[in-house]
């Protein structure tokens, strides 16, 4: 568990804008292969290397086995500024990449499955599942091979807004255990909680969004150009807009710009939700941190130097591995979408509304009076695909970080610690039924 299992760098030439060659290089992780396949996402970042990519694979294999998904770890990146290259080019350096993957036997269904990460989406993933296709034209179960993939693709309705929900589910778990009121000093639930966010992707965006549906008052949010700071509580919706418009948050109309976006890091707040780079909160900021909750959105957000820092002054710390699992979990769900062939719903949906349709009129009958329109159709309605994805998704995170508490508590640890010694007994579990072939 020290050393990744499989290691893959790959290299290949692009002609750039300019008419020039460029030699990307690209690298593939398998951490642990205790259960397969094997998950990760493929980011594509300048800051990309083998070590970082190799560091992100043992952090899957521990996420996994926190939520109880049962893949091993894993990890790719490319080493690009995607924004420099065009949709062509682009599309040229993923089918590369994942042509390397199928030639070093590192991409498939039943072995080692791709995801979106830093620098990638839905479309690099049906680039991905494409060329897989091209060169595993028997395999009917090849939409598995990758996650994350448009609905028209395979994909599956949820997975979008799914780490950041993930996000909100563990938090509001989090407040509502009575030893972490206590050392914070907070009330139950979401409602009136001031939130300040780092981040403004995919992850940053859905999770204030929950928040703010949940009534907290997302007060500041960092991105990489500028920050923007109103204590009365931000308009998410209107700042994304603005943000689409202009490229920055700098003059938001109602709020305070901030032109170095760390500095909101230190903005007293409730919660504080680092959801963008690695190591944004270290040794020389830690001192400076005004939260009583860090929930980790994003993958290494915090330095170990700095967790010690927070920790020693009563700071609650909800760490990466249990709290930024949404998406791993609803790409397993993915995953079973495609090996099973079937959306979600669609063979139970129209059954469960006539059945709920029969006990609502047996009712009416009972009680000789009708239930109104649109309280009826809420009644029966039946589960569609993003209603059963959201529900497996809160019941994961509310089993995680029950599990997490449980450990701590009998530990006398902190949550990272409680949730790394979760992992690393399921794993040693599966290792210990399971034997080793070749001892």
């Amino acid at each position: 568990m020290k050393e990744c299992k499989n290691v893959l760098r790959v290299e290949f030439p692009i002609k750039n804008e300019h008419g020039d060659i460029d030699i990307i290089t690209g690298y593939r992780a398998q951490h642990s292969l205790h259960r397969v396949p094997c998950k990760g996402g493929i980011r594509f970042s300048n800051e990309v290397d083998l070590q970082e990519v190799m560091a992100l694979a043992s952090l899957m294999t521990y996420k996994c086995a926190v939520v109880d998904v049962p893949f091993g770890g894993a990890k790719g990146g490319v080493r690009i500024d995607p924004k420099k290259y065009t949709v062509a080019q682009r599309e040229k350096i993923t089918r590369s990449y994942a042509l390397a993957l199928c030639q070093k036997n590192f991409i498939g269904p039943g072995l080692d499955v791709p995801a979106p990460d830093m620098g990638t989406g839905e479309q690099e993933m049906s680039w991905i599942v494409d060329t897989y296709r091209a060169f595993n034209t028997n395999d009917v179960d090849s939409a598995a091979c990758v996650t994350g993939k448009p609905i028209s693709a395979g994909g599956i309705r949820g997975r979008t807004e799914a780490t950041g929900l993930g996000v909100f589910y563990g938090i509001r778990e989090f407040l509502s255990y009575e030893e972490v009121l206590k050392k914070t000093g907070l009330t139950p639930g979401i409602r009136g909680k001031t939130v300040v966010i780092q981040g403004f992707g995919n992850v940053g965006y859905w999770a204030a969004k929950f928040f703010e549906e949940a009534g907290a008052k997302i007060i500041a949010i960092a991105e990489h150009n500028g920050a923007v700071h109103n204590p009365e509580g931000l308009d998410i919706d209107a700042l994304l807009k603005f943000k689409l418009q202009h490229g920055t948050f700098i003059d938001f109309p109602g709020s305070t710009s901030i032109a170095d976006s760390v500095k909101a890091l230190e903005i007293p707040c409730d919660i504080l939700i680092p959801a963008a780079l690695e190591k944004q909160i270290h040794i020389g900021n830690a001192h400076r941190i005004n939260a009583k909750i860090i929930g980790e959105a994003a993958n290494g957000p915090m330095t170990p130097r700095a967790d010690e820092i927070l920790l020693n002054k009563g700071v609650v710390i909800i760490p990466d591995l249990l709290l930024n699992a949404g998406g791993v979990t609803v790409s397993y769900f993915e995953w079973l979408k495609n090996l099973s062939h079937v959306r979600f719903g669609r063979l139970n949906k129209k059954w469960e509304e006539s059945s709920k349709k029969m006990l609502v009129d047996f009712i009416e009958k009972g009680l000789n009076r009708k239930i109104g329109d649109a309280e009826k159709n809420l009644i029966i309605h039946g589960a569609d695909e993003v209603d059963i994805v959201r529900s497996g998704l809160d019941d994961t995170m509310t089993n995680a970080c029950a599990e997490t508490r449980k450990s701590a508590n009998e530990k006398n640890t902190d949550y990272r610690t409680a949730a790394l010694y979760n992992a690393i007994m399921k794993i040693k579990a599966v290792y210990e039924s399971s034997g080793n072939l070749f001892a």
